[in-house]
């Protein structure tokens, strides 16, 4: 039995990752013909009707990874000026649940969105000015900025690139889609080393 809360990490056909599709979306893509290939595992095998004239039912393989064809040409001219919606399941993925003032893991929903600098005092809603922080943190630090608060911040803040931020929108993220994922990651990206905590 399968678990269909899976979700197929789709490409284009050179490989650049593109979204999160249910296991429903990747059988749609690979009936129209719209797959190019698949990489990584088999995630699902789904069954469908019974040819009368062979009497073999038709099935169709999901791979947890499909490269579909074409490109977005959009995307890939954008790249260096990408700017990934902020959210705070996100934020919260990005900074590996963790207050970046106290450095405690905390659950999601004991997690708040801080503004490094405060909205008050003319700080923007953009990922380089927010982090994750604990209630507690929040509230210490209210509408101040760290060093006025007499706070730390234990980590800048930084915007993800697409591929990041592809990974911070996965629920269930599977070994291989990881592997791949982080092939596409900037070396320098913060996202390594709080893959490894």
């Amino acid at each position: 039995m399968y678990d269909l809360r899976h979700q197929v990490l789709r490409t284009d056909a050179s490989g650049m990752p593109l979204e999160w599709v249910n296991y429903q979306d990747a059988v749609r893509l690979y009936h129209l013909g719209q797959v190019a290939y698949g990489c990584g595992s088999l995630l699902y095998r789904v069954h469908g009707g019974i040819c009368a004239r062979t009497g073999r039912q038709s099935y169709i393989d999901v791979n947890s990874i499909i490269a579909t064809y074409g490109s977005n040409k959009v995307l890939t001219k954008a790249r260096n000026r990408y700017v990934p919606p902020l959210n705070n399941p996100a934020l919260f993925k990005r900074d590996a649940y963790l207050c970046m003032y106290c450095g405690e893991r905390f659950p999601e929903r004991e997690l708040s969105r801080d503004h490094v600098t405060p909205i008050s005092q003319h700080g923007r809603d953009i990922w380089t000015n927010v982090v994750t922080a604990c209630r507690r943190c929040n509230n210490h630090k209210a509408g101040r900025r760290p060093e006025e608060a007499g706070m730390e911040l234990l980590a800048v803040p930084f915007k993800p690139t697409h591929a990041e931020y592809i990974y911070l929108q996965g629920k269930r993220v599977l070994a291989d889609q990881m592997e791949f994922l982080r092939a596409h990651f900037p070396r320098s990206s913060p996202i390594h080393d709080r893959l490894r905590m």
